[in-house]
């Protein structure tokens, strides 16, 4: 991991050597008693040359793996379920290596060990229970048909239960799909009813009720979590529920508007949730008085708890979580984004650009960040050499057209119309492909440290952009959208309940 950011952070480096003195005999504890000193270099040299290796092997090789690995898949990628034969989705254990988490995870460095048999439960028809490797054993067999994972451990950093399951593109994930944004559009129903109480609740004459009352104004209009109790003590993550007063900072004014709140807090995963956010003016005096004779590290919402808060959503709808207002107020965003950013008119290299944004709407309300790839600037200068070349492209073609009209023979003869013809499908071809080239440096400029593939693919009902890819086609079949611009291959089997359901007229 010697290419990786993460090794010059110091805690990975002394959560790495911390876990790697535990795997020491004890002579080599004695000598190897500072990281810094230690030189991993020709290990690495080996590793990279070994990946050189595999990309120069030719091309019958590869062939060759690539078989053998389809085989592999043929093999263990699919199970048996209800008598229709489903894909399993990641069928593969994880190696072991170095943790590196999200943000800045108090955890990152430390070493992630190989998981055996002896770890793994499986769960299957009593009569399909696959071998352990030889001279090994499961940890336990099960037969819960209850559940939809097909076999799980507990991973030793985290101390969480990991899962083998079904492929997102499974008639089971995919049912669950459809039933989750199926009850954030049932909130679309009752969403102005719900808002009217919360609002009617911050001048409640209990405190509990206007803590709850603003707490589920910050999870409704700042799609935060709830913030559930962690079973990790390490990382000093919060939610709703358990943003402590230095989380918080109140300005009567602050970038020329009214009754700022600043959040500020590491969120799930050690991401940390930075903004400045204009509220109405009872939730500003409530945040008031929530903090008054208040320390740093006291509660901000004291009178309130996660579980009596999903109590009262409950109450509010059946099924009602705050991931379902994350849900909502996700589709929603992209669905009004999409209505503002695009025109039946717009080139394809346009319409696609606009998906991007309205995404990234999405994943800066859902705070979905990421750092920036390391290939990001080699990858923007490769994309900056297409487009200047393309350029230069299309003002050759221009001057050609122009002398071929500027000809006196043009239009004189078939062979003259047909040169003019071929230099305008020219010139119409390379301004096109400028144009795509144009539009995909943009989107990946501005997504360079937003992350648009968690949103997309979890918060974001799939009919809303199918419906505004067949709106968009149906309107101008020129420029419009094929669902591939938009999904992958393995998206489009996720989402083919919603290919098979949408049409132009679907509205969250």
């Amino acid at each position: 991991m010697l290419h990786h950011e993460y090794t010059t952070k110091e805690v990975f480096r002394n959560n790495f050597f911390k876990d790697w003195r535990k795997e020491m005999t004890l002579e080599e504890r004695l000598l190897i008693t500072h990281l810094d000193k230690c030189d991993f270099t020709e290990i690495h040299r080996y590793f990279v040359d070994k990946a050189a290796a595999r990309k120069a092997l030719p091309k019958e090789e590869k062939q060759k793996l690539k078989e053998e690995a389809a085989k592999l898949q043929q093999e263990f990628g699919y199970c048996i379920l209800d008598g229709h034969r489903e894909k399993i989705g990641n069928f593969k254990m994880e190696p072991p290596g170095l943790f590196c988490g999200r943000g800045e995870h108090p955890k990152m460095g430390m070493v992630k060990r190989r998981v055996l048999s002896e770890d793994v439960v499986i769960n299957c028809s009593r009569d399909a229970v696959p071998g352990p490797p030889v001279g090994h054993q499961w940890r336990e067999v099960c037969s819960d048909t209850t559940v939809t994972w097909l076999a799980a451990w507990t991973e030793n950093i985290q101390n969480r239960t990991k899962y083998i399951a079904l492929n997102p593109s499974s008639k089971l994930k995919g049912e669950k799909d459809r039933q989750k944004y199926e009850v954030a559009r049932r909130l679309g129903g009752l969403v102005d009813e719900i808002r009217a109480q919360y609002q009617a609740a911050w001048e409640a004459p209990e405190v509990k009720t206007r803590q709850r009352a603003v707490a589920l104004y910050f999870i409704d209009k700042l799609a935060l979590r709830a913030g559930h109790e962690k079973e990790d003590k390490t990382a000093d993550t919060v939610g709703c529920c358990s943003l402590r007063v230095e989380h918080v900072r109140l300005h009567a004014r602050a970038a020329g508007r009214q009754h700022v709140v600043e959040l500020d807090f590491l969120g799930k995963d050690s991401v940390r949730y930075h903004q400045l956010v204009s509220v109405e003016e009872p939730v500003f005096r409530n945040l008031q008085l929530f903090m008054k004779n208040k320390k740093p590290r006291d509660s901000l919402f004291d009178r309130l708890t996660t579980s009596s808060l999903n109590k009262h959503l409950q109450h509010l709808m059946h099924g009602l979580t705050a991931k379902v207002f994350r849900t909502y107020n996700a589709s929603v965003t992209l669905q009004e984004q999409l209505q503002v950013l695009t025109r039946a008119t717009d080139s394809q290299a346009d319409k696609v650009l606009a998906y991007s944004r309205a995404n990234r709407a999405v994943a800066i309300l859902c705070n979905h960040q990421r750092a920036t790839p390391r290939s990001f600037e080699t990858s923007m200068q490769a994309l900056r050499r297409k487009i200047e070349a393309k350029e230069a492209q299309v003002a050759e073609a221009q001057e050609e057209l122009q002398r071929a009209m500027a000809s006196p023979r043009t239009g004189g003869d078939s062979k003259s119309r047909r040169l003019l013809q071929q230099r305008q499908q020219r010139l119409q071809r390379l301004s096109g492909q400028l144009a795509r080239a144009r539009a995909q440096a943009t989107a990946k400029d501005e997504n360079k440290q937003v992350a648009l593939g968690t949103s997309k693919l979890n918060y974001l009902d799939p009919r809303i952009s199918i419906a505004w890819m067949w709106l968009m086609s149906c309107r101008c079949r020129r420029f419009g959208v094929p669902v591939e611009k938009v999904y992958s291959r393995a998206q489009r089997e996720r989402f083919a309940w919603a290919l098979q359901e949408g049409d132009e007229h679907f509205q969250f």
